[in-house]
């Protein structure tokens, strides 16, 4: 069992914090701010999965991803560098600009990647890139797909892509799924498919796919 902190409420971060939780992991979602008053009888987290606000989540736990909206989070998680150090960072965001439709028309970080980014301003931190190059129901359904899809690790740290190795298992992913690419700089490479997402979305709506090897 692993504590593992999720940064981002949405339907990112909530989708990974229930089956993270649901596979035995302690799992912290944090929030931009405390919850104020307490759940409802019935309509609390699921066991295993605890609420909290985002310093919090980072500090109490060994682990943390990263599903906050890419275009702040540089901003975001440099603030927090006291309480990563030392730990491990998964980041599954993409850093980009959106257009009038909402979806992503260009990268935040052009000849470079959100995840180096991370990693130059977080020095003490081991960062992780990984599960963004796919619509978020692939995250943790990956079987789902008739194809098998494919998720890409990008990082300085062996031992800490292992470790992610280990927890996309949990969510489902075979070892052959998993495609390690080398050193955070390669992350620059994932984060621009992104780019397809938008073309793929507008003519076949919004169906579950992911960009991936074919061997």
């Amino acid at each position: 069992m692993t504590s593992i902190g999720i940064l981002g409420t949405g339907r990112v971060g909530s989708g990974l914090a229930r089956e993270l939780a649901a596979a035995g992991h302690e799992v912290t979602l944090g929030h931009r701010r405390p919850p104020e008053e307490p759940a409802a009888p019935g309509t609390g987290p699921a066991r295993g999965l605890r609420c909290a606000d985002q310093r919090t989540a980072v500090a109490t736990t060994d682990i943390v991803l990263n599903a906050t909206p890419g275009d702040t989070t540089l901003e975001r998680l440099s603030a927090l560098g006291t309480e990563l150090a030392g730990k491990i960072l998964i980041d599954v965001s993409n850093a980009t600009r959106h257009s009038p439709d909402g979806l992503p028309s260009d990268l935040c970080y052009p000849g470079s990647s959100l995840a180096e980014k991370l990693q130059r301003a977080l020095p003490a931190t081991r960062v992780v890139k990984t599960l963004n190059t796919m619509l978020f129901p692939v995250m943790t359904a990956p079987a789902a797909l008739s194809t098998p899809p494919t998720a890409y690790l990008s990082g300085n740290d062996a031992d800490a892509k292992n470790i992610t190795a280990g927890l996309l298992g949990d969510l489902g992913w075979r070892p052959e799924w998993i495609e390690d690419l080398g050193d955070i700089t390669t992350a620059r490479a994932t984060e621009a498919l992104v780019l397809l997402v938008p073309h793929v979305l507008r003519r076949r709506g919004f169906q579950p796919f992911a960009v991936s090897l074919a061997r």
